[in-house]
């Protein structure tokens, strides 16, 4: 339990997180009802979205698999290190701040099952972020 509490242990276990939530890309768009919405747009329009939410999905694979397979060695202390857990810090903090500055309440409130879901994207993005910063703060 020890090793899982431990920064190499958190730093794994947001790859695992995120490697999940990059395969689950997969399936967002039918997720949250994307073929009937953009149904009446472009093909152009519906092309790019399907594409950025592949793109989207591929770079939360990729970001989780450095800290799931390399924690050791981000923390080793090199400047690659520090700067890909400067970058990994960076972008989780800027996807929690979205969540609050960029998505409005209206999406949410009133539906229980995406207040829970904003609830708990809300706790992941804090939680990651945290993880990427205290990393971060070790190697500085």
């Amino acid at each position: 339990m020890s090793e899982v509490l431990s920064l190499v242990g958190q730093l794994r276990l947001v790859g695992l997180v995120l490697v999940g939530l990059g395969v689950g890309h997969a399936v967002l768009p039918w997720a949250v009802g994307w073929p009937a919405d953009l149904a009446g747009t472009t093909l152009l329009t519906r092309q790019v979205s399907y594409v950025h939410v592949f793109f989207i999905g591929l770079v939360c694979a990729l970001f989780g698999l450095l800290p799931l397979c390399l924690a050791p060695d981000l923390l080793a202390g090199g400047r690659l290190g520090a700067v890909l857990l400067a970058g990994q810090t960076l972008f989780w903090g800027l996807r929690w701040l979205f969540e609050f500055v960029v998505f409005s309440p209206k999406l949410w409130r009133g539906d229980a099952l995406r207040t829970a879901a904003h609830v708990a994207l809300c706790l992941l993005w804090t939680w990651v972020t945290a993880v990427f910063a205290a990393a971060l703060w070790q190697v500085w």
